[in-house]
């Protein structure tokens, strides 16, 4: 094993996505786990992450008969607010566990957007167990949401899971505003519902739980009026978001990313809605890739020296080694 290549990273609520590749090349195919990494006091775990992590990149490289990893891109749900110790220490953890010299760290609506548009103005909506809405104008980052599920993620597949497990509650109770339809889907998925609170609440991967009853909600919305209004809520809620981030000037393009979007009409319809009615003078197109292919063309371009995307500590953080000198950002 010979040739350097390149380490992607996509982590996010509800585990990691990982891939090896050679610049140029086509990357490896996924690897992946099912345990989202985990979040203390000091923000996102870099040794949970890693622990994760080094397993399946070293199996990775060794498949594709890769003798080093010299470039790694991670790219992390909840990195903007959250990412301290990921500055601080996964640059380090990288090149001792798997001989990295050159890292991007960024906030996976950074590598969501670059794997939607690429190196253009305009804005991205991440939405998937949470959300965040990402817009450049190639001289900064602007973002907006993203704020996780107890304080934010407004739209996400966490808000529109527990909007519709509050909708069942309520019927269960007896309280305006509730929803029979959602109240038998909840049963049949958790169970009694006097039973929910000690189901999620200790739970550390609380947002995804939430996010699971997501499909649940739009499979109720063609004949519950609960259920539809409230994917007509996140879809206002999402274009806002979008709203508060896109380019003002020019023609920005607006692109559409993340594992909420396979929900299909019963969102898109009044999310394609809301956009055109808030930003008429911007493009829709179809995203290019997701966040994982994001953090591949990051990689690819930094490996040869020609990332020009804003570098801001909060949303693309990169380090870079180079022989004879120490790190640099």
């Amino acid at each position: 094993m010979t040739s350097s290549g390149y380490l992607a990273v996509d982590s996010g609520g509800s585990g990691l996505r990982v891939v090896v590749g050679r610049p140029g090349g086509e990357p490896s195919v996924p690897r992946v786990t099912r345990e989202p990494v985990r979040t203390g006091a000091r923000g996102i775990d870099p040794a949970h992450l890693m622990d994760q992590l080094v397993p399946l990149a070293r199996a990775l490289a060794d498949q594709a008969g890769l003798g080093a990893l010299g470039t790694a891109v991670v790219g992390a749900a909840g990195f903007a607010t959250l990412g301290d110790a990921l500055r601080a220490e996964l640059p380090g953890a990288l090149a001792r566990e798997l001989g990295v010299r050159d890292v991007a760290l960024a906030a996976d609506a950074v590598t969501a957007y670059v794997g939607a548009l690429g190196p253009r103005a305009g804005a991205v909506l991440a939405a998937g167990t949470g959300l965040i809405a990402v817009g450049t104008d190639l001289r900064g980052w602007r973002r907006a949401d993203g704020w996780g599920h107890l304080l934010g993620d407004c739209g996400s597949g966490a808000w529109i899971g527990r909007a519709g497990l509050e909708a069942a509650l309520r019927a269960y109770d007896g309280r305006d505003g509730g929803s029979a339809a959602l109240l038998a889907q909840a049963q049949e998925q958790f169970g009694p519902v006097r039973g929910l609170p000690g189901k999620l609440y200790p739970r550390s991967d609380r947002p995804a739980v939430l996010a699971s009853f997501a499909p649940r909600v739009a499979g109720c919305a063609g004949h519950d009026a609960v259920a539809a209004g409230i994917l007509r809520t996140a879809a206002r809620h999402m274009a806002e978001s979008v709203a508060a981030v896109c380019p003002a000037e020019g023609a920005p393009e607006v692109a559409l990313t993340g594992g909420l979007l396979k929900l299909g009409d019963p969102l898109l319809v009044p999310l394609r809605e809301e956009l055109a009615g808030r930003l008429p003078h911007a493009r829709p197109v179809t995203a290019g890739g997701d966040p994982l292919h994001g953090a591949v063309l990051i990689a690819t371009d930094l490996a040869a020296g020609r990332l020009t995307l804003p570098g801001e500590p909060a949303m693309l953080h990169v380090v870079r080694a180079r022989e004879g000198r120490g790190p640099r950002t």
